[in-house]
């Protein structure tokens, strides 16, 4: 072959041409292992647990497997996290069980492992603890000359807290079919539920841009949201015991909430996630800055933090009240930090593209879902009410959120949006997707009243 005709290979090869290898070629021997156990997995899961499954059940389980496969395949830390979930969550099911072969729920005040690790409750409440310690952890790398080993160890903190997150979730849908026949299922139904699923997607995705972007300081912002709807969790758990296992109402026993539900998070998840880089990206645009009405992002948040104890400790009869005010005191040292120790964040956090690249890309992957969770959300309601969309407030205010994101993709690919803009507006964004998940249920009435505080 003549140096001409290698040149030219060597460009059909750089240009992704026939020379590149497929897709499955480029599999290696873990990948095929991991699809390997997902099969074996799900083969075990039909066989053990087949007759409590309708054929709904029975479709999305077959439908998971490629989809599982594939998840693992396309980012590779996902496969770890999915095998050593599934081997903690085996190991509590068999912790529960007696040597009569019977499950006892009572185990899980009598078993060590149960007891402070690994039961539902115990993995939520450890959960909590590592998102937490997780968020101190990165912004203490903010401000340290150690900042890199700091936002490490952060980072692996928030692998750690959304691997038993899941955990919690496995071993909680477990246990809420030992409670009685009829009672099992997902455990997506509630606001406790729920705000478990928002942490652990929340954080799943931001530990995925991190790594695509090779940058942790991103961290320090995302973690705030996701430590304040751990605050939320655990206050409601002391206010309503939510952390208990309820029977699902009527309108909820449903094979859509299996679909609706998640898909919906991954929709707030990820708006929150784009909310908070808009908010580092406004904190570093304004970092030399000294005139008070250019620190706006900052001001806001301060009022926001302040706002949330007023409204939480007027509800639920005044419950937790001292609660919310250590949660203002915490956030009254987070504006502070931020607001003094702004030049040297600007100075961690990475540039204005690669903040407003994050920003748009977690906004298109979650529109994309809770397009998709509002289409399930009207066949639901078709099959609940009779009717796919009635104006009930909490679908006027869905649509709301699907309009505001959808003007601004439209203004992003259509004209360009950048910066500033629609910084501010993926930060209003949130304001209303918050207002949508929280405050209906707070606020208005309506046919998913069941979902009040």
């Amino acid at each position: 072959m003549n140096t001409a005709t290698q040149t030219f290979e060597l460009k059909r090869g750089q240009n992704g041409s026939s020379l590149e290898p497929g897709y499955f070629a480029r599999r290696n021997v873990w990948d095929w292992l991991f699809a390997v156990l997902v099969i074996a997995g799900a083969v075990w899961s039909f066989m053990r647990y087949s007759p409590a499954m309708d054929v709904y059940e029975k479709a999305i389980l077959v439908g998971a497997v490629p989809a599982v496969i594939w998840l693992g395949w396309f980012w590779r830390p996902l496969r770890a996290l999915m095998v050593v979930v599934a081997a903690l969550s085996l190991l509590a099911i068999s912790l529960y069980q007696t040597p009569e072969g019977t499950a006892n729920l009572a185990r899980a005040d009598q078993v060590f492992m149960l007891k402070y690790f690994i039961s539902s409750q115990s993995a939520i409440l450890w959960m909590s603890v590592l998102f937490f310690m997780s968020t101190i952890f990165y912004w203490v790398g903010m401000f340290t000359r150690a900042g890199n080993a700091f936002e490490s160890l952060g980072s692996r903190l928030a692998w750690v807290a959304v691997t038993l997150a899941l955990v919690g979730t496995m071993v909680r849908w477990y246990e809420s079919h030992q409670i009685g026949v009829g009672i099992g299922h997902i455990p997506v139904s509630n606001l406790y539920e729920v705000f478990v699923l928002f942490c652990w997607m929340t954080a799943a995705f931001y530990l995925y841009y991190e790594e695509q972007y090779n940058t942790r300081s991103m961290g320090a912002f995302v973690m705030l949201v996701v430590s304040a709807a751990v605050g939320f969790l655990l206050w409601y758990t002391v206010v309503r015991e939510a952390h208990e296992i309820q029977p699902l109402v009527p309108a909820l026993q449903s094979w859509w909430m299996k679909l609706h539900v998640p898909a919906n998070f991954i929709g707030y998840g990820t708006f929150a996630l784009s909310a908070m880089l808009a908010f580092a990206y406004l904190i570093k645009q304004s970092a030399s800055e000294s005139r008070w009405y250019k620190l706006a992002p900052l001001w806001l948040l301060g009022i926001v933090l302040c706002f949330e104890p007023i409204v939480f400790r007027t509800s639920a009869a005044e419950k937790g009240g001292s609660y919310w005010f250590v949660y203002f005191g915490i956030s009254a040292l987070i504006v502070a930090t931020i607001l003094f120790g702004r030049r040297r964040i600007a100075e961690r956090l990475p540039s204005f593209e690669v903040l407003d690249d994050v920003m748009y890309k977690a906004i298109a992957v979650g529109f994309a879902f809770f397009t998709i969770a509002t289409v399930l959300g009207a066949f639901w309601a078709a099959e609940a009410w009779g009717g796919y969309w009635s104006w009930d407030p909490k679908e006027t205010w869905a649509l709301i959120v699907w309009l505001n994101y959808a003007a601004w993709l439209h203004m992003r690919l259509m004209k360009g949006l950048r910066g500033t803009v629609a910084a501010w507006w993926a930060l209003v964004g949130l304001a209303v997707t918050t207002f949508a998940f929280l405050g209906v249920n707070m606020f208005l009435s309506g046919l998913h009243s069941y979902g009040e505080l």
